[in-house]
């Protein structure tokens, strides 16, 4: 049947209800208009749906079968509607993010817990993954963004706006404390004991790409999976880490590390928020996205 779904809805609520006066005033629609739309309905059916009684109308047999379908069916999309109205209204929704340990903690953090704070009823998902496995998540939108260091590679067509500088130092504990005044040249470097990250980071990469470009190739003692434990290897003097200095901050300002100083700084990297808006993100993301992103920030496509 074709059947114009407004006569649908006017007869779930006759069915509803059981009398056209009570329908024609919850659809704000006159008494005949609903008559009408029924046995339009009716005449489409090729049978009646409704009996007339002293008290309203009755359903008939067909016309209960028909109900039970119409009534699933438009509760349904009431129901969508209201979940629709909760996510625009921020009651409810959920959002995916992808980040890794030093983008979370150093720059993402700060604002899902102030998001959290005013939107209690999101969801957060965040894929805890170093830069490649970010940008690949976004890549095939299993995320709604993602936040990543520099250096990246992607053939695809990302958005990517810079949101913080970060640098990469060598840090070192007690034992190492007779470098403190030095000035030293990367070379040092490579008869000494290193603890590095793993090469599948990007902060491994921007610091090997530096390095090799003074024909410096570095082995270290120990390859680790997170900055932290790099952090601890150092106090422990178990050799020199190379790290964000965000992880290393506060034992700096503590005395507890040092900061080895060289002839020429390795240049300041960013994070970036990463974005495919090809794909749309969902309401929360877009709601977080409008805190996190600097205002005048410049927008760099790939």
């Amino acid at each position: 049947m074709n059947v114009n779904l407004e006569y649908y809805k006017i007869f779930y609520y006759v069915g509803k209800f059981g009398r056209i006066t009570a329908a024609a005033e919850v659809l704000s629609i006159s008494q005949p208009a609903v008559s009408q739309a029924v046995k339009q309905l009716e005449t489409v059916a090729g049978i009646p749906l409704f009996v007339r009684t002293p008290k309203g109308v009755k359903l008939t047999k067909e016309g209960t079968v028909l109900y039970h379908h119409v009534k699933a069916g438009y509760e349904q999309m009431k129901l969508g509607e209201k979940k629709l109205l909760e996510m625009l209204n921020m009651d409810m929704g959920e959002m995916k993010i992808g980040a890794s340990d030093m983008t979370l903690q150093f720059y993402l953090l700060p604002y899902l817990e102030k998001f959290h704070e005013i939107y209690p009823n999101i969801k957060i998902s965040v894929s805890n993954a170093p830069t490649p496995e970010t940008l690949r998540y976004m890549e095939t939108g299993n995320i709604d963004f993602g936040v990543i260091s520099a250096p990246f590679h992607t053939e695809r067509n990302l958005t990517f706006i810079p949101v913080r500088d970060v640098e990469d130092i060598f840090v070192a504990g007690p034992n190492f404390f007779y470098l403190k005044d030095k000035t030293l040249d990367y070379t040092e470097l490579v008869s000494k004991p290193l603890i590095c990250l793993e090469n599948n980071t990007s902060t491994r990469k921007y610091v090997d790409a530096f390095l090799g470009k003074k024909e410096i190739s570095l082995s270290p003692e120990f390859e680790l999976a997170t900055s932290d434990m790099i952090v601890q290897f150092a106090l422990r003097n178990l050799g020199i880490g190379s790290v964000v200095k965000d992880f290393a901050d506060k034992y700096l300002i503590s005395g507890e590390l040092i900061q080895l100083k060289f002839k020429e700084s390795i240049p300041k990297r960013k994070f970036y928020i990463v974005m495919n808006e090809k794909i749309p993100s969902s309401t929360a993301a877009t709601r977080l996205l409008e805190m996190v992103i600097p205002d005048g920030s410049i927008r760099i496509g790939f």
